[in-house]
């Protein structure tokens, strides 16, 4: 629970998300993810020097990773500060949140900055060595493809943990999650609407080299697939015996998105419009049981709304990451809530899942929608590898 800790009003913003080996496929994501940071504050007039701390929020090992946060801030222009790397896959973003929430109320600092970058695209192929193996052969480990085909501990794919809480719950259906994929790609078409109106509130173009001797910038999302209902009901399930096709998951993306964590009077200080008021209330984690990660969400947001002294009908609006379709309809089935009404103007379902921005981008839009309907509190609420789960309870004034 939190009472010194605040979010100025459009002091943030996302990126697109694109689809992996897209356009962003070769763009270190920590380069790109603070130079789009350090024209993102000139254009609204803030000097980086203000910060007195970076977290950075990243998961998938890259290059000078080693160097991580103070690498970053020196890009961005704030070479004098310290700054934490954190990297708690798709939870990552979540919990810079929370420990630049908890930094300020403890007083450690007045203002912080938390950036989250990844390139899921081109990911490392990596080596480890094992000169006790026969022959001293070594260990390789493709970072994507492979952890996503098994958990070391639960060792089985992330998508059979869905599976497992389908079964579990029982009641879910192949149509289900078909039915609620094609919901949520109409809620992201909202946020397309007049020109993309909704997105441009919060979205941030990034400049990427097309080639050596051409930059070209990105302003919208790019390799989203349309979802149609028809195409949904003749697609197979992955699984088979499972309710999953490959239409009703996330796909992986590159991206970067920005909050701006600071007490009070540095936020209204920040803030594009001073009657605006955005407070972190609350934070909440869980772990699911063993190779049921798509549950995790739901005591994770218990946990944040039990700490506000809230209850889940009192949330204006609620945003999830949901990498796989089961994940909103067991949530709403526990929590007692209408599984279409939430997720409004997209989610990583559609949009794609980079990792650690994911949860960033989802944070935006729900603070975003909540000014839409004029103030209230906000949840959000979301999985990560493991069986883990973070949840944010937020309010708007």
């Amino acid at each position: 629970m939190y009472s010194k800790a605040y979010i100025p009003y459009r002091g943030y913003y996302s990126s697109p998300f694109v689809r992996w080996q897209g356009s962003l496929q070769n763009e270190h994501p920590i380069e790109l993810g603070a130079a789009t940071v350090k024209k993102w504050l000139a254009t609204k007039n803030i000097d980086p020097k203000i910060f007195e701390y970076l977290y950075l929020g990243k998961t998938v090992g890259m290059l000078h990773t080693f160097y991580a946060a103070p690498w970053a801030a020196a890009i961005m222009g704030a070479p004098d500060i310290a700054g934490l790397h954190v990297p708690q896959a798709c939870s990552t973003a979540t919990t810079c949140v929370n420990l630049s929430a908890l930094g300020v109320e403890a007083g450690a600092f007045e203002t912080a900055f938390c950036l989250m970058v990844d390139r899921m695209s081109n990911a490392p192929h990596t080596i480890w060595p094992n000169p006790t193996g026969s022959g001293g052969t070594v260990i390789s480990e493709d970072w994507s493809l492979d952890n996503f085909a098994s958990d070391p501990w639960g060792g089985v794919p992330m998508i059979q943990t869905a599976e497992n809480v389908v079964k579990k719950a029982g009641g879910i259906t192949k149509k289900d999650c078909d039915e609620l994929t094609v919901r949520r790609y109409e809620q992201y078409l909202n946020a397309l609407a007049n020109d993309r109106e909704f997105q441009k509130r919060y979205m941030f173009p990034v400049e990427y080299k097309k080639s050596k001797k051409e930059t070209v910038t990105l302003d919208a999302d790019e390799g989203v697939t349309p979802v149609v209902r028809e195409v949904m009901a003749t697609l197979k399930t992955v699984i088979p015996g499972g309710v999953h096709s490959f239409g009703a998951q996330t796909h992986p993306a590159d991206a970067n998105c920005a909050i701006i964590v600071a007490n009070k009077d540095k936020a209204k200080e920040l803030s594009t419009d001073k009657n605006i008021e955005i407070q972190i209330i609350s934070y909440g984690f869980a772990r699911a049981p063993k190779a049921h990660m798509a549950m995790a969400p739901v005591p994770a947001a218990r946990m944040a709304l039990e700490k506000a002294g809230l209850d889940v009908n009192q949330m204006k609006a609620i945003k999830t990451h949901n990498p796989f379709a089961a994940n909103d309809l067991y949530m709403a089935n526990e929590m007692k809530i209408d599984v279409m009404k939430f997720n409004n103007y997209g989610s990583s379902l559609i949009y794609g899942h980079p990792q650690a921005p994911t949860a960033g981008r989802g944070i935006i839009e729900l603070i975003e929608e909540i000014v839409l309907l004029g103030g209230g509190y906000g949840l959000f609420t979301g999985c990560a590898a493991g069986d883990t789960g973070a949840a944010l309870v937020l309010k708007v004034s």
